[in-house]
């Protein structure tokens, strides 16, 4: 058996694509939606490679990408301007998510290793299966400095790695036989599952370690996996008295077959000497496919093991459960990634969340529509009345689909939140909402508190550092607010428009206009309003009166009447009455019409004047 996964790994390893055949799977990912990345990401992946075919892979550096690619004049500095940085790491995690989702089948890898700019090229075989394939192409290697096709050189833990699992899976098959030995007939079967979207379960880790110990890192893994994970209110993971009745390696069909769930994580652990290396895999247990994969390694000298155990299960649990994350964008390719024709709850949360991606005045009706229908017929879903409250919200800060009548949209959306939390008071999505419509409703201390309080119960939401993080910036901490908006685009690259968007005006308020440019030209957010308003008043800043007024153009397009109640709008939005200012002083550059003296100018020349 050794043998053979050492044979297998060096034949993948000696097998290198020709450069007419990377060119052709450059074409094909370029062309593919499954890559999720904007144009100037595609245009950055084929400069690498074409740089690299044409055997000039040494000249590729963070520089001649900056002015080649993204333009940049001769001064850019890439310590100031992170775009190369920004957008590599982008890149770099798209092309992960597309070799493990719609490029399974591709014959050739192309990735951007850690570290480097310089693409990595390897030809995929299939003999020895998807998941074993997807795994190997994707694993970390050295860049390329020879010519412009280098094979992935083998790993000093890539043999014991096949070995153990294949191990670990054969003794799994035996065991799940006998399962359900010694049950009462209904222990293992399908239960009702309660209402509340897709449906998770945590087989056990495997322990593929040297050392006796690493049986205890195992269990403790997948037991704060799973509480992690408990964290997510929009799936529903089982629990651990299920978890650990499944056998490490277990047959994902039959696991879907007889517990009705739609997600399987696996994994394994191995330590050897003062090294932890954890594997972990989430599958789609109605075909099998491998849908992630990522391996962790930890040296035990440095950080202690519940340290380790800690990070880890907070890493996967967000990869795989958050908003936005691999389930979510799972379920959006099932659904032909179109709003569902059903009703129910987690139908209208799918869509919730295609819409809060986009932030588009088109969608947000059928989608405020649905969700009345979903609470309509389940009053008690916590999470639909939260996902309302925001629908609502946006009738007033966004101008979407304004209603009539005797009750306010922020009014209606604080009525929905109280609900939610009424509802189910530790539910993350719940407190968010009350926050947001707290903080609209100009009660910024009680709204920060609130997220405060939903941080502290879930810190791995990425949904939610986002939002509480604008709220901060807003109020005035700008600084804390950056940092946790970084924690999201890190976390959660999928959803890096909204969060570029307002890290752009984080950055305009400290006047660093030249990263505010950076970060809003990579928020793709052109049916938002409030993006157009952002990108104007950057753009006058710098002196580009075209793209200033083309923005401005937009804006008013959208939002034409905005300005005649500019004082309202900054107040509503808690803005500091200097960052208010900041904001009339860039928006009278751009053309808006602004108060010749709006009301945060006139509080700020009083002060002056005592």
């Amino acid at each position: 058996m050794d043998g053979g996964s050492n044979s297998s790994a060096s034949q993948r390893a000696a097998i290198a694509p020709a450069a007419d055949d990377v060119r052709a799977q450059l074409d094909r990912l370029i062309a593919s939606p499954d890559l999720d990345v904007p144009a100037r990401a595609r245009k950055f992946l084929r400069y690498v490679v074409e740089e690299t075919l044409a055997g000039r892979a040494d000249r590729i550096k963070a520089y001649a990408i900056g002015t080649e690619v993204f333009d940049r004049d001769p001064s850019f500095d890439a310590q100031t301007d992170p775009v190369v940085r920004i957008e590599a790491g982008r890149l770099r995690r798209a092309l992960e998510r597309y070799y493990l989702s719609g490029g399974l089948s591709d014959p050739v890898v192309i990735t951007i290793p850690k570290g480097a700019y310089v693409p990595h090229f390897a030809l995929r075989t299939h003999a020895v299966g998807a998941h074993a394939s997807a795994v190997d192409a994707l694993s970390p290697a050295a860049p390329p400095t020879g010519g412009p096709v280098v094979a992935p050189p083998s790993r000093q833990w890539g043999p014991w790695l096949g070995v153990a699992v294949a191990i670990a899976c054969l003794v799994g098959l035996v065991l799940w036989g006998t399962l359900r030995v010694g049950q009462p007939p209904d222990a293992q079967a399908s239960a009702p599952l309660p209402l509340g979207g897709p449906t998770l379960v945590v087989i056990p880790f495997a322990d593929l370690g040297e050392r006796p110990e690493t049986r205890v890192y195992a269990d403790g893994l997948t037991e704060e996996i799973l509480s992690q994970l408990a964290r997510f209110r929009e799936i529903t993971v089982l629990g651990r008295e299920t978890s650990r009745g499944i056998p490490a390696g277990a047959d994902a069909a039959r696991i879907r077959r007889d517990l009705g769930v739609r997600y399987v994580l696996e994994g394994s652990v191995r330590a050897a000497e003062n090294r932890l290396r954890v594997t972990g895999r989430l599958l789609d247990a109605r075909t099998g496919t491998v849908l992630w994969s990522h391996t962790f390694d930890a040296d035990l000298l440095v950080r202690d093991l519940i340290t380790i155990q800690d990070d880890i299960a907070r890493k996967v649990a967000t990869a795989v459960a958050q908003p936005y994350g691999i389930i979510h964008r799972a379920d959006q390719i099932r659904n032909g990634a179109r709003w569902p024709d059903d009703l129910e709850a987690p139908a209208c949360a799918l869509g919730f969340y295609a819409y809060r991606a986009t932030l588009s005045e088109e969608s947000h009706a059928a989608i405020r529509s649905c969700l009345e229908q979903a609470v309509a017929l389940h009053p008690a879903h916590a999470t639909a009345w939260a996902m309302l409250s925001h629908l609502y919200l946006d009738e007033d800060r966004f101008g979407f689909n304004p209603r009539a009548g005797s009750s306010t949209p922020i009014q209606r959306s604080l009525d929905a939140a109280r609900r939610a939390v009424r509802l189910d008071p530790a539910n993350v999505r719940s407190l968010q909402a009350l926050m947001v419509a707290l903080f609209f409703a100009q009660q910024p201390t009680e709204a920060l508190e609130v997220g405060e309080r939903a941080v502290a119960l879930n810190p791995n939401d990425t949904e939610l550092l986002g939002e509480f993080g604008t709220r901060l910036g807003q109020a005035g901490a700008w600084q804390r607010g950056a940092e946790l908006l970084e924690q999201a685009l890190a976390r959660n690259p999928g959803h890096s428009g909204y969060y570029s968007g307002t890290l752009a005006v984080y950055a305009y308020m400290q006047r660093d206009y030249a990263r505010a440019e950076s970060l809003i030209r990579q928020a793709a957010l052109k049916k938002f309003p409030p993006y157009h308003f952002v990108a104007a008043v950057i753009y006058a800043q710098i002196g580009k009166s075209q793209e200033a007024a083309e923005a401005r153009d937009e804006f008013l397009r959208m939002r034409p009447t905005i300005f005649e109640h500019w004082d309202e709008e900054m107040a509503k939005r808690n803005y500091r009455p200097e960052d208010v200012a900041h904001f009339a002083e860039g928006a009278r550059k751009a053309g808006f019409p602004v108060p010749v003296q709006t009301a945060a100018e006139s509080l700020l020349a009083a002060r002056l004047e005592h």
